[in-house]
């Protein structure tokens, strides 16, 4: 496997260099199912496990190896052995469904998906499950990646009317690349080709039934991932792929295959909301007062934005929800944060008590 096509630049090959030891190689993992995994390295492709010292070194699950992650491995037979994991450059997260880390004291659990990839695609199918607020959701998400997003509507040849979903995922996503594409008609797959390159890694991001695992088929010019036909009632899909894979292409480069995911709780700040929702930072800058919570006050921008019709009120409601649960995140990942919060909430109280005790 040749590491360096499938995206092991200066930057990799240098951070490998204090891991190269005697009897450690480079590796990437190409497959991750709970705590087994398969990389790919020069000299061939390789089952693996951690090591002790690796699992003794990481105070939580999401400093494990996942798919895209670059390592440094010992071969030990036919098995490998991760000893050290590389630093990420990029990692698209969520917030782990069901609740708190308990090594971490109650804190909120990051499940990192996929890292070192360069675009994700974020595929949203145009046969009866287009939603905007969750391809919002994923904007903010690709935004704290540090990835750039690329919306991929799928499934373009059912769509009857195309043109007002190209408008509304642009409202969304401005700046933003919106392709079409179809694994069945035209417009085909050849805009998102064009985005594939020696050394860039694409992940797809979407819900199932959106067509991930058929538009990776597609691109290699193989079934190699298992699909599965969506429900007509809904053109809700099952969970065909189970696992996240790392599909290296033929003329260099690298796909990442993502089960679907409904459940997609932020594991962002609020800057990740801010750049997603460009237009109402930028009106909220031109509010009278800084501390502006737009709220009703004397010269807000934004509330005359949307008297205007410069932001739908569709929008302002999904900001301000992303805006909360961001906050939210923010606090229970930043204890400090949190126990500031908290001291400025009892100041208040206190005050508002003081306040009323003096009108008796």
């Amino acid at each position: 496997m040749n590491l360096e096509a499938l995206g092991a630049g200066m930057e990799i090959l240098g951070a490998f260099e204090m891991y190269a030891a005697p009897g450690l190689m480079l590796g990437r993992v190409a497959l991750a199912q709970r705590d087994q995994y398969r990389i790919y390295t020069d000299v061939g492709e390789y089952p693996a496990e951690a090591s002790g010292a690796l699992w003794y070194r990481t105070p939580s699950r999401a400093g494990m190896p996942v798919v895209g992650d670059w390592v440094a491995a010992r071969l030990v037979g036919e098995q490998a052995i991760v000893e050290a994991l590389l630093p990420r450059r990029t990692c698209f997260s969520r917030r782990a469904a069901g609740g708190r880390d308990r090594v971490g004291g109650g804190r909120e659990e990051e499940q990192p998906i996929a890292a070192n990839i360069d675009l994700a695609f974020l595929v949203c199918g145009l046969d009866g499950d287009f939603n905007l607020r969750r391809l919002e959701r994923y904007l903010i998400l690709t935004a704290e990646s540090g990835a750039r997003p690329v919306v991929v509507l799928n499934k373009a040849d059912v769509c009857q009317d195309l043109a007002s979903r190209l408008e509304n995922a642009a409202a969304v996503a401005p700046g933003v690349p919106i392709l079409t594409a179809s694994t069945r008609a035209a417009p085909g797959i050849e805009a998102l080709t064009a985005f594939l390159a020696p050394g860039r890694t694409v992940a797809l991001l979407g819900s199932s039934g959106v067509g991930k695992s058929t538009l990776v088929n597609c691109i290699i010019g193989k079934e190699r991932l298992r699909t599965s036909e969506v429900r007509q009632s809904d053109s809700r899909g099952r969970h065909t792929t189970t696992h996240r894979e790392l599909v290296p292409l033929t003329q260099g480069g690298a796909l990442i295959d993502t089960p679907g995911m409904r459940e997609l709780q932020l594991w962002a700040g609020q800057d990740s909301v801010d750049r997603t929702f460009g237009e109402i930072s930028t009106i909220a800058a031109q509010c009278r007062f800084r501390d502006c919570s737009h709220a009703g006050e004397q010269g807000c921008a934004v509330q005359a934005a949307l008297r205007e019709g410069a932001i739908s009120e569709d929008r302002w409601r999904s900001y301000l929800k992303l805006a909360a649960e961001a906050r939210r995140h923010e606090q229970l990942a930043d204890p400090l944060a949190a126990q500031e919060t908290k001291r400025k909430l009892k100041q208040m109280h206190r005050a508002l008590k003081e306040h009323y005790k003096e009108r008796r």
